[in-house]
C-alpha cells in the first residue's frame, strides 16, 4: 500500500507515465548521473583551493549550492538535468581572475554573483530561453553530436588511453593498471547495453570501482567513511564588491555569462535533443525554468562560496538510461545531500571508472546525425562546424559560437537569409565581434 501511496505521489509531481518512464528508471538514472559527475565534488575544492581558498569549505559549498538548483530544476522544471559548479568556468575562476589578473577570489565571487544576477533577469524577461529557441533544428541535433564527441573525449583523457602531448593528443600507457580498468568498465557497459540491462552505466562503474580497490589504483578511506561536513565560515558571504564598476570587473563578468550562457545552452540543446524532449517546434518546454535553476544556483552559490553553478554536460549519462522527468534530478540531488556526510567514499571512485560512462554516453549521443540534412550544403557546414569545434576547441559554448557564425554566413550568402532568425543574425554578429574585437586592441 505505501508502495503504491509512493508511486502514486511521484506520478502526480512528475507525470511519469506521460514521459513514458517509471519510478525504478527515473532513480537509476539520477543515480547514474551523480557517479558521473561526482568528480566534481573531488575537482571543485582542488581548483577553487588553488585561488586561497578553503578546500573543505570549498566542498560544503558545492554540494548546498547544487542541492539547490537541482531542486528548482527538479520540481519547477520537472526536467532530469543535474546542475553543479561547472568546469572550465572553476578554471577561469581560479587561474584567470586570481592568478593571473591578480584578483582576489573574493573579488572573483563577487562577479559571479553580480553574473548570476543578470542572468535571473534574463531568465524572468525570457531572453535565455529566447536564444535557446531561435537555434536551428540542425544546430540543436548538431549540438547533441558534438556534445557526444566532447564528452567522449573528456572521458578518454580523464582515463589517460589519450594523452596530451608535444604534436597534440596520442595514446597514453595502455598497458596500466588504469587502462586495465577503464577498458573493462567500457566492455562492461557496452555488453549490459547491448543486451539492454538497465543501470547498464551504473553497474559498470560500480564494478570497475571494485576491481580499482583490488588492484590498489584506488585505496578504502583512513579514519572511517563518514564525517560531519567542513564549517562554510572561512568562505561564506566573503564577496568583495569594492571594484563592482571597473573594467576589469566588468571584462571579467562578461567572461562568466558568456560562457555560461552558452555551455548551458548547449547542454540543454544537445541533451533535450537526444532524450527527445523537443517538441515539434524544436523548443524545449519549461526551458526558462530550467535556466531558472542555474541563475538562482548560481547567484545563491556565489553566497556561499563557490563558482557559477551550471546544468552538467554528464546529465546525458542519466538520459541515457532512460531518465524523463525531475524525479531523475531529485534523485541526483539526493545523492548530493547523502554525499556531504560520506565524502571519504566519493574519492574511490576512479576516474577511469566515470571516463568509461562518458564514453559510453558520447556514442548515445551522436546516433541523431543521421537527423541532419546533408543534402542541403547549408545546413549541413553549419552543423559540421559545430560539431568538430566542440571537441577540438575543448569547448561548448565555441562549438554553438562557429556554428551560429557559419549558419547565418551561408544562408545569407547563398540566398537563404529569410529563412534565419533575426535574433540568431544578432548572435552571430556578437560572435564574430568577440573573435575580431583583440585584433584591434
Amino acid at each position: 500500500m505505501e508502495k503504491n501511496s509512493n508511486e502514486s505521489l511521484a506520478e502526480k509531481i512528475f507525470r511519469l507515465k506521460e514521459k513514458k518512464t517509471n519510478v525504478k528508471t527515473e532513480i537509476m538514472a539520477g543515480i547514474t548521473t551523480f557517479m558521473t559527475m561526482s568528480y566534481i565534488l573531488a575537482v571543485n575544492p582542488q581548483i577553487l583551493g588553488d585561488a586561497g581558498m578553503d578546500k573543505g569549505a570549498v566542498f560544503t559549498a558545492t554540494i548546498i549550492a547544487s542541492i539547490i538548483a537541482i531542486l528548482i530544476m527538479a520540481l519547477y522544471a520537472n526536467l532530469p538535468f543535474a546542475l553543479a559548479p561547472g568546469m572550465g568556468l572553476n578554471a577561469f575562476f581560479t587561474y584567470t581572475v586570481v592568478m593571473t589578473m591578480g584578483k582576489s577570489w573574493e573579488f572573483a565571487l563577487a562577479a559571479v554573483f553580480i553574473e548570476g544576477i543578470i542572468f535571473v533577469f534574463l531568465t524572468f524577461f525570457n531572453v535565455r530561453e529566447a536564444i535557446f529557441n531561435a537555434i536551428p533544428r540542425s544546430l540543436k541535433t548538431a549540438v547533441s553530436v558534438g556534445i557526444g564527441l566532447f564528452i567522449a573525449l573528456i572521458g578518454l583523457l580523464n582515463s589517460t588511453v589519450i594523452v596530451k602531448n608535444d604534436v597534440g593528443l596520442g595514446l597514453g600507457n595502455l598497458v596500466s593498471k588504469e587502462s586495465f580498468i577503464f577498458f573493462i568498465g567500457l566492455l562492461i557497459m557496452a555488453v549490459l547495453t547491448a543486451r539492454k540491462t538497465k543501470g547498464a552505466l551504473l553497474i559498470g562503474i560500480v564494478i570497475s570501482t571494485i576491481i580499482a580497490l583490488f588492484t590498489g589504483v584506488s585505496k578504502l578511506p583512513e579514519g572511517g567513511i563518514i564525517q560531519l561536513p567542513p564549517s562554510l565560515s572561512p568562505i561564506a558571504f566573503k564577496l568583495d564588491f569594492s571594484s563592482m564598476f571597473s573594467l576589469e570587473m566588468f571584462s571579467v563578468v562578461f567572461a562568466f555569462l558568456f560562457v555560461d550562457l552558452f555551455d548551458t545552452i548547449g547542454t540543454l540543446t544537445g541533451v533535450a535533443t537526444k532524450a527527445k524532449m523537443l517538441d515539434e517546434n524544436g523548443q524545449l518546454p519549461n526551458a526558462g525554468r530550467a535556466l531558472f535553476a542555474d541563475s538562482i544556483g548560481t547567484t545563491l552559490g556565489a553566497l556561499l562560496g563557490t563558482s557559477t553553478v551550471t546544468t552538467f554536460v554528464e546529465s546525458a549519462t542519466g538520459v541515457a538510461e532512460g531518465g524523463r522527468t525531475g524525479l531523475t534530478a531529485l534523485s541526483t540531488g539526493f545523492c548530493f545531500f547523502l554525499s556531504i556526510f560520506f565524502y571519504p567514499l566519493i574519492t574511490i571512485i576512479p576516474a577511469q571508472a566515470t571516463a568509461a560512462a562518458l564514453v559510453m554516453v558520447g556514442l548515445f549521443m551522436i546516433d541523431s546525425i543521421v537527423d541532419i540534412n546533408f543534402g542541403d550544403f547549408t545546413e549541413s557546414f553549419p552543423a559540421f562546424m559545430t560539431i568538430i569545434m566542440m571537441p577540438f576547441a575543448y569547448s561548448i559554448a565555441e562549438g554553438i559560437a562557429f556554428g551560429m557564425i557559419s549558419y547565418a554566413s551561408v544562408k545569407l550568402l547563398t540566398g537563404k537569409g529569410k529563412e534565419v532568425s533575426p535574433l540568431v543574425y544578432v548572435l552571430a554578429l556578437v560572435f564574430l565581434l568577440r573573435y575580431l574585437l583583440p585584433l584591434f586592441s
